[in-house]
């Protein structure tokens, strides 16, 4: 394992040091991470305390992993401090991201067209959401609100997801991929996602294990909701290598394949590609 595998994570939340709730995303995270090829050196849960964050992030910065990945506060109320606090361990001012700021109000309308959220459009705690620090990108979540940051300071790269595990692992398993294949795996990647207007996993797991059986080379995910929040189910095929034309005939190929079987199974009025 090189030096340049090595993450660190950092767990925030005042709900976590005091037991109200039990911390799962640190052994998911490490599963995935090593899983990867990552080497996870050191974990760290912390307060929602801004100038303890900021200390930790500028001294886990002095060590240099190639990875910093931080799971909570990114949400809209005021102990959500996740990123104000990284902008002040790093010597970086917050800006109000308008990419960020987009996928936030466009979250919070389609919730409220499908009747979750009471009320659309934004307002100023969750505009919150998408002031990151200088330099930062968003990360589209599938699951939730608030967008995941990706931040690259030197040589090391800084992830912030949110602390709730399905948002988490939704940003992971999707928005995230090309990056963490590119770091891990090394090259490049090719992603592509196909959204089935079924929510039940078990209908399609015939035709999503022939597509993985047939397609060693493809990270096939597919991204399960909530129950009566959402029709429809995002399913990702990934590859990652070193030529972009041979990564896209193999997606493209896994692709139609996956198609072929929903249509066996009776799907084939209820895909769209994204």
């Amino acid at each position: 394992m090189s030096e340049r595998d090595v993450v660190e994570i950092f767990i925030i939340g005042n709900e976590i040091l005091i037991g109200d709730i039990q911390d799962t995303n640190t052994h998911w995270l490490c599963k995935e991470l090593n899983s990867l090829g990552g080497q996870v050196d050191r974990v760290t849960v912390l307060r929602d305390v801004n100038d303890i964050i900021a200390a930790e992030m500028h001294a886990a910065l002095e060590r240099g992993p190639r990875v910093i990945i931080t799971s909570g506060g990114l949400g809209p109320t005021a102990d959500d401090l996740t990123l104000a606090a990284i902008a002040q361990g790093i010597g970086l001012e917050l800006r109000l991201h308008e990419q960020a700021r987009q996928m936030v109000k466009d979250r919070y309308d389609e919730l409220h067209a499908q009747g979750i959220m009471a009320q659309g459009g934004l307002n100023p705690p969750r505009e919150k959401m998408a002031w990151f620090p200088e330099g930062a990108v968003p990360l589209h979540n599938p699951v939730g609100t608030a967008p995941g940051v990706l931040l690259k300071v030197a040589n090391t790269t800084i992830i912030s997801l949110p602390g709730v595990p399905s948002e988490l692992k939704g940003i992971f398993n999707s928005s995230l991929q090309p990056f963490l294949l590119e770091t891990f795996v090394g090259g490049t990647s090719v992603m592509r996602t196909i959204t089935v207007l079924c929510n039940d996993e078990s209908l399609m797991e015939p035709a999503l294990s022939r597509v993985s059986n047939d397609h060693p080379g493809i990270y096939i995910k597919s991204l399960a909701t909530t129950l009566g929040v959402s029709a429809e189910l995002n399913i990702i095929l990934t590859a990652a290598g070193s030529d972009l034309s041979v990564l896209n005939a193999m997606v493209e190929a896994a692709l139609g394949d996956l198609q072929k079987g929903l249509t066996a199974l009776g799907l084939a009025n209820r895909l769209k590609l994204v």
